[in-house]
């Protein structure tokens, strides 16, 4: 069986934090590189949060394209600690959307406020030492696979066992990210799956730093047992199951319709009591929203409003523009953004990384993708960086490995980067073609 078959690699998935000791900034740490003061003001404004002093703000990450916001705003998440819901959407979203603008970042941020919830259930415990997803072609497109089926092999100290699940339970392992070395509980009745995190020999096989991944125990007894079930949904999630009356697979897979605000009070109202009988915490989240400058006069209007709100995540707005329209109006605003939403934001600035930041990040992203790299290629693959950007760098990775493989090579070499280099263009080149095509077309 494949360990890493399923695994899928996400463009943040090698961040952990913010690299700090204490509110000073690491130069690298957690899988960030420079930034120093944008990750030391990050830190504050996460003690900050701690503290209960952020009611009523939000944040502003102000900087270039390829600069780190996102990154900085998957540390801010990861800081403030376990199980805390982070949600990114951008700007163009709202308008794509099949349902009102407001409506839609409603939504968003109840899905990015948590309810982590505590229920005596029967489980199955144990560390995950098989896994085996079967795929079919999906029935409508050819080129997608979906799960089947899946097979996955749990232990304990004392007992090990092996599962054969359906296609739902599988697709929801995928969702999960659930790898073999991870601990991990699942509720027999609901099939709900919950991460308790790696064994320590997984951890050493993966080289984590085990500072930053705390080791998970290998649990004793047996695989299925009564025991108190901790998991974490989203106040959306709550809204959703509840507009439908349905099963908490609803959950799993939700849906685009509207809900009403009778619905959201009632969740509100049950979530409430929860805390009250101690069965129930609140874990407010984080919400980026990126491409700011694309929301419209309404869109910030109800922004303003929602930061005012006792249910309210952590609202954190990225911008690449300097001074622009406001969408909606005719007047011009620092980032597009409104002068008095402006006055609540605290503004963090972020700069161009330099040749040594690009080639560390380089370095980062291929032991998060586990690929091997020559020196030489790794050189030459930073001046890209330099010269176009930190993206096309990171985004030549990919390509330059399966090139790699095809020739039979277990690092890649600088000439599998030059010819990912060729077949793949960066922005500037793509402008310089389309020029020259339309240059001959005119003559």
């Amino acid at each position: 069986m494949e360990e890493n078959r399923f695994e899928r690699v996400g463009s943040h998935s090698h961040i952990r934090g913010l690299g700090l000791e204490g509110l000073k900034a690491k130069e690298v740490g957690d899988g960030l590189v420079g930034q120093i003061e944008a990750r030391e003001a990050a830190g504050i404004v996460v003690d900050m949060v701690k503290k209960g002093k952020f009611a009523g703000r939000a944040i502003l990450l102000a900087g270039p394209p390829g600069t780190g916001k996102t990154a900085i705003a998957v540390g801010i998440a990861k800081e403030l600690g376990k199980d805390v819901p982070f949600v990114s959407i951008s700007g163009s979203e709202i308008y794509s959307a099949e349902m009102k603008k407001t409506e839609f970042l409603m939504q968003a941020m109840r899905k990015a406020i948590g309810v982590r919830i505590h229920e005596m259930r029967k489980i199955y415990e144990g560390e995950v030492v098989a896994l085996e997803i079967n795929k079919i072609p999906h029935p409508y497109n050819p080129y997608q696979q979906i799960p089947k089926s899946a097979v996955i092999k749990l232990r304990t100290k004392d007992e090990e066992k092996q599962f054969k699940v359906d296609e739902t339970f599988a697709q929801y392992l995928i969702q999960q990210g659930v790898e073999i070395g991870d601990v991990i509980q699942i509720d027999a009745d609901s099939g709900r799956i919950v991460k308790l995190g790696k064994t320590e020999k997984a951890l050493k096989k993966e080289a984590l730093d085990l500072t930053s991944e705390k080791p998970v125990e290998v649990p004793e007894g047996s695989i299925a047992k009564e025991k108190e079930f901790v998991y974490v949904v989203s106040l959306h999630d709550l809204d959703l199951a509840t507009s439908r009356r349905g099963s908490f697979f609803s959950l799993f897979f939700g849906g685009k319709e509207e809900i009403t605000n009778e619905t959201r009070q009632e969740v509100d109202e049950m979530v409430k009591n929860w805390v009250d009988e101690g069965r129930a915490e609140i874990i407010p989240g984080v919400l980026f929203i990126d491409e700011v400058h694309m929301l419209d006069i309404e869109a910030f209007a109800f922004l303003n409003r929602a930061m005012e709100s006792e249910l309210a995540p952590i609202i954190i707005l990225a911008s690449n523009r300097g001074i622009a329209k406001i969408r909606g109006t005719d007047l011009k605003a620092p980032h597009g953004v409104p002068l008095d939403l402006i006055d609540r934001l605290l503004i963090i600035t972020t700069r161009p990384y330099n040749k040594e930041e690009i080639r560390k990040i380089l370095e980062i992203r291929l032991i998060e993708e586990k690929v091997e790299m020559e020196e030489d290629a790794l050189e030459y693959l930073t001046e890209i960086g330099e010269k176009a950007s930190l993206r096309y760098a990171v985004q030549l990775i990919a390509p330059a490995s399966n090139i790699a493989l095809y020739n039979k090579r277990r690092k890649i070499s600088k000439e599998d980067v030059k010819e990912a280099e060729k077949l793949f263009a960066d922005v500037k080149r793509s402008m310089k073609y389309l020029k020259e095509y339309e240059e001959m077309m005119l003559s």
